[in-house]
């Protein structure tokens, strides 16, 4: 699913914005590339602390929206290359990945979890 060209991107900073749709509307919120773990071929995992917004909407309507990129890693004709990915999502505040990812960051209070069903190159 996850591209080598993606993967290259998640080795440079960048920011990740994160897009979902609730009752009120949509709502982005944002993290970094770095933050994004991918535990297998589909399922990513990102801390939380805040996203309260996020989770709420998320509890209304588990689809989500993520774009990233990083100016570092060449694209199709620049440098500068950039991912949309697609899927759902649900907050994890409990178990073995919520425990694994604690580890690595210890301010989180829940862990997003995104099933990740297309991952798109943009740039």
């Amino acid at each position: 699913m996850f591209s080598e060209k993606f993967l290259e991107v998640l080795k440079h900073e960048g920011v990740v914005s994160i897009v979902t749709c609730g009752n009120d509307g949509a709502h982005v919120s944002n993290s970094w590339n770095s933050y994004v773990n991918i535990v297998n071929e589909n399922k990513i995992l990102i801390p939380a602390a805040a996203m309260i917004h996020t989770e709420k909407n998320i509890n209304e309507n588990p689809n989500v929206k993520l774009t990233l990129g990083s100016h570092e890693v060449m694209g199709y004709r620049y440098m500068g290359s950039g991912f949309l990915l697609e899927g759902t999502a649900k907050f994890l505040k409990e178990g073995e990945e919520f425990n694994m990812m604690k580890e690595k960051f210890s301010f989180l209070t829940r862990v997003l979890e995104i099933t990740v069903s297309s991952c798109k190159q943009t740039l």
